[in-house]
């Protein structure tokens, strides 16, 4: 018989299931996890209704391939109040004089109301719509390295971007990720992105990752660090084998707690 599994890591492996076979019978996928036919329908609800696989008729099929990358349009509402409480916590790192990087992405966007409170600041971001949020904050330094702009992620990367970055040190990066697994690291959908996020890691005297729930047990096309990389990681909800696995590995997990959860 499998071990038990909780409910949120049976979905997480449901997910990869699905992923990586493309599609999964519910019968399939019952002899699989050991469960029944019941919680294996409930758990692909709660995965349809997360929008990370698709439900058909008896089973499931995989919504993304391993480059599948949805616009910042399309991830901007997805999670926004984890997103949310997840930066709150990642602003109580920030001292005031810090030099930050901040990435660009939904997650790390929600950061940016966080800094507006701070009165002496520099703020490097890659993301022209992060730049531009802060274009009426005298008090915050604002510095934009060059490169090419992704219009799906509106972040400059490329070459040029981490020839700037090299020559930039941090107090702390703010980084996002598509993905996060305990055997291959930290990805995402773009090679030349995933190349840039690597620079910031490098320049970077902490390394702060912001991940709401849905990326753990995901894998991108392109990796660009590894778990050990990282001296925080800010989420909702995690997984228990990633809670050891980061207390193995010197990373500090911190939990952020959402409106209802702090009342």
């Amino acid at each position: 018989m499998l071990p038990l599994l909780y409910s949120e890591e049976r979905k997480n492996k449901i997910c990869i299931y699905v992923q990586n076979n493309h599609r999964a019978s519910v019968h399939e996928l019952c002899n699989e996890f050991d469960v029944s036919e019941s919680t294996i329908r409930r758990d692909l609800k709660e995965l349809e209704d997360e929008k990370l696989l698709r439900r058909t008729h008896g089973g499931a099929i995989s919504l993304e391939s391993v480059n599948f990358e949805p616009t910042v349009t399309e991830k901007a509402d997805r999670f926004l109040e984890e997103k949310k409480a997840i930066s709150k916590q990642a602003a109580t790192l920030i001292r005031e004089g810090d030099t930050i990087l901040i990435d660009s992405g939904t997650t790390t966007l929600e950061l940016i109301d966080e800094v507006k409170h701070f009165t002496s600041l520099t703020v490097v971001t890659n993301s022209v719509s992060h730049a531009d949020l802060l274009k009426e904050s005298p008090h915050i330094e604002v510095i934009v390295p060059g490169g090419r702009l992704r219009h799906e992620t509106q972040a400059l990367v490329g070459p040029l971007t981490d020839r700037a970055l090299g020559l930039l040190n941090f107090d702390k990066a703010f980084i996002g990720t598509n993905g996060i697994d305990l055997n291959q690291g930290l990805t995402t959908p773009n090679l030349i992105e995933s190349a840039t996020k690597h620079k910031m890691i490098q320049q970077a005297k902490q390394a702060i990752l912001l991940v709401d729930h849905s990326k753990f047990n995901k894998i991108s096309f392109a990796k660009f660090g590894e778990i050990k990389d990282l001296n925080y990681c800010i989420t909702d909800k995690v997984p228990e084998s990633y809670k050891q696995a980061m207390e193995q590995l010197d990373v500090t997990l911190q939990l952020a707690k959402q409106q209802e959860d702090a009342e």
